[in-house]
């Protein structure tokens, strides 16, 4: 049986991170979620990361300095951008720094699903 994709999901706000992680599975994949970007920064399965799913907003380090600091270590990792606090400029930013969506929340689940397949697409089509 193949193994299912490991998404990360860092979001500050407790509930937020308890429904990614419930449509996740349903989802057919393996969630692993983190209060900040900090912790997950410090997982052990970075290498095993098939997509991150962030918040813009979060305690510490803001989920665009955590999208700089990949692409600052070479990480190919796709990179999906959620928000409460829509701001245009914030999508380009995030966009531009190569986002693979930028998702307003509350966003429609089934967009959600087409952006982690555009993020495991892309995800394979880096893969050395």
């Amino acid at each position: 049986m193949p193994q299912k994709p490991l998404i990360a999901c860092v979001d500050d706000d407790q509930s937020a991170r308890e429904a990614l992680q419930g449509f996740l599975k349903v989802s057919g994949f393996s969630p692993d979620i983190f209060s900040s970007a900090e912790e997950f920064l410090q997982s052990d399965r970075l290498d095993e990361m098939s997509c991150l799913i962030t918040d813009i907003h979060l305690r510490g380090m803001s989920g665009l300095q955590l999208q700089s600091r990949l692409a600052a270590s070479g990480s190919r990792l796709p990179v999906i951008v959620i928000t409460a606090f829509p701001d245009d400029r914030v999508r380009e930013r995030a966009l531009n720094a190569g986002a693979v969506c930028f998702l307003d929340k509350p966003f429609d689940t089934g967009d959600l699903l087409t952006c982690i397949h555009s993020a495991l697409n892309r995800r394979h089509a880096t893969q050395p």
